[in-house]
Parts: C-alpha cells; structure tokens; sequence
C-alpha cells in the first residue's frame, strides 16, 4: 500500500513539474472581443489620425476589431480620466498626446489622474514637429530677430495659440522664458482660429504643427523662421532649427503615446506593445505618416516612461514660469 501511495504521489509530483512550464508561457487570451480605443479629441485632428493608425495595426496583429471613441473636453483631460478609471483589462486603450500627458497634471490643480501612477503606457506612437511662423508685416527675418525685436519693444508683440496652457501656448512661452523677452498671449479656440488671426495679422506669430501651417509658408502668406525639433524637417529643409537659430536648448515636439490603465497585466501591455510597434515600422505607417509631418516612433514600455517623465518635468518648469492658469 505504501508503494502505492508512493508512487502516485511522485506521478502526481511530475505531471504537476511537466504542467508548469506550458502554464508560466501561457499568453492570456487577449483580445477576445472588440478593442475601446479612446481618443480625447475630435475627429479629424492629428491625435484622431495617429490613433486610428495604430488601431489598425492591432486589427491586422489580433483579428479582433478595435472602435475609436471620440471623447474630447478640457484639453484632452476627460478621455484621459476616463481611460484611467476603466477597467485594466486591456479593452479600453487612449491615445495620449502633449497635452494630455505632459502637460496637464502642471496645469489643472484638480486633475483627475496621474501620468505615471494610472496608466500603464505602451509606446510612444509618433512625434510631429512644429513651425514658428510670423506675419509678413513682422520685421523679423530670423529668430535672432524677432528677439532683438522683442527686447526693443517689451510687451509690444504678441502670439497666439490653440488656448490658455495649450501646446502652442507654452511653446511661446518657452521662447519668452529662455530668450528672456516679453511678448503677450492672444488665446484662441482652436488651431484653425489662430492660424486665421495670424493670416489677417491679429497677432505677430505662432507655434504650431508643420503640416497645417506649410501651404501658407510656401504660399508666402506666413514666414517660417525656425523648427522645434533636433533636426530639420524633411518637409521644410531650408528652415533652420531654434537651436541652430540662436536658442540652444530649445528641442520640443508634439507628441502621441498609447496608454492602458494602471494594472493591466503585463503581458497584455507587451502583446499590444509588439503589434503596434511592428505596425509602426510598415512602410505604409512610415509613408503616411511622414506625409503629415509626423514621425513613427516604436518605444519599449520602460522607455515610454523615461520619455514621459523628460516631458512631465519640462513642461512643469514652463507652466510654473509662464503662469498658466486652464480656462
């Protein structure tokens, strides 16, 4: 009897020893159903192309469907609270962008999450650089003129943007900060609207997205005088860089990050991650998107992280130096 018992017992053993493997290896069964990817922001906008992309590739990766859900307000703030308190599960994506993730939590008092504590973030998806373009009637040729022009006459010119602590808001105000010159916010509802103000010559300059303001470049309504990021743009190469353009240290992009919320597991995080990089580096992806000014990214999730906290850290010295209050 005892030899009996023995030997089950040590069956038991192996057959338990020869399951663990196959169970530790085992991929959850993700997705199983329709993917929520919540964009925060209307449709048609560059955060609604970008995401929209990146669903794509996972529909090829998984075989499931992934829906866009347009929920836009305060700057981005109410997708990204609402993807933060969804369930971890994998099914509810957001699309995080600049403002949502790297300036916000410096300039809403009350913000209802954490970038870093609820969320769990993917990849960063893309980067798109940006203009700074002045009316024709501004006397500046250059950035080392608009700042000798700034200084000679404090306070006298000014800038839109999209709205109060947006990203072309605190772009300026970042020039005003390390230029140590002085020029006034005109804050508009949107994008379209300020670049309207700029064209009729409301206000002396602006900071936005390449892609918009390129067909008023080349037409000559707006004069370019520089970019934002390390390199020049392959849409405008004769435009020179802020720092080649006299402000070193002055690199900032737009930016676009697919995040999941806080304690989705791992392994979910690693399956959405491979697909959408995968995605990212097709030609299709690379083509489409560098015909928007955009560049494809692909980062792990560490370094997702490392770059938010960069962003996060830069964004809140400019909002504390600017004074930025949200509307």
């Amino acid at each position: 009897m005892r030899n009996l018992v023995a030997a089950s017992s040590a069956a038991l053993v192996l057959a338990l020893q020869a399951g663990i493997p196959s169970m530790a290896l085992a991929q959850p069964a993700w997705p199983v159903k329709p993917v929520r990817m919540v964009i925060p922001f209307p449709p048609g906008g560059p955060t609604d192309i970008i995401g929209r992309a990146a669903g794509r590739k996972l529909e090829e990766a998984y075989g499931q469907p992934v829906v866009i859900e347009n929920r836009g307000g305060a700057g981005g703030t109410i997708g990204a609270e609402f993807v933060a308190r969804s369930p971890a599960d994998g099914y509810t994506l957001l699309v995080g962008s600049l403002s949502t993730h790297g300036i916000a939590q410096s300039l809403y008092p009350k913000l209802g999450y954490d970038v870093l504590k609820d969320f769990h973030h993917i990849t960063l998806l893309a980067t798109v650089d940006n203009f700074l373009v002045v009316h024709p009637a501004v006397p500046a040729k250059n950035l080392k003129d608009l700042i000798a022009l700034a200084r000679k006459n404090p306070g006298r010119l000014n800038f839109g943007s999209v709205g109060v602590g947006g990203a072309s808001h605190l772009m300026a105000e970042m020039v005003n900060s390390m230029a140590g010159i002085r020029t006034i916010h005109v804050p508009y509802k949107g994008a379209a609207p300020a670049t309207v103000a700029l064209l009729g010559g409301e206000v002396d300059f602006l900071l936005s997205g390449i892609p918009a303001l390129l067909p008023h470049v080349k037409a000559g309504r707006v004069r370019a005088l520089a970019t934002t990021l390390e390199k020049r743009s392959r849409l405008a190469p004769d435009v020179p860089t802020m720092v080649e353009s006299g402000l070193p240290g002055y690199v900032v992009s737009t930016w676009y990050v697919l995040s999941a919320p806080a304690g989705t597991p791992r392994e979910i995080v690693n399956r959405a991650n491979s697909a959408v990089v995968k995605g990212l580096k097709s030609a299709d992806t690379v083509e489409s998107f560098n015909q928007m000014g955009a560049e494809a990214m692909g980062t792990t999730p560490e370094q997702t992280v490392e770059f938010l906290r960069g962003e996060l850290a830069k964004w809140s010295k400019v909002v504390r130096e600017s004074g930025a209050r949200p509307e």
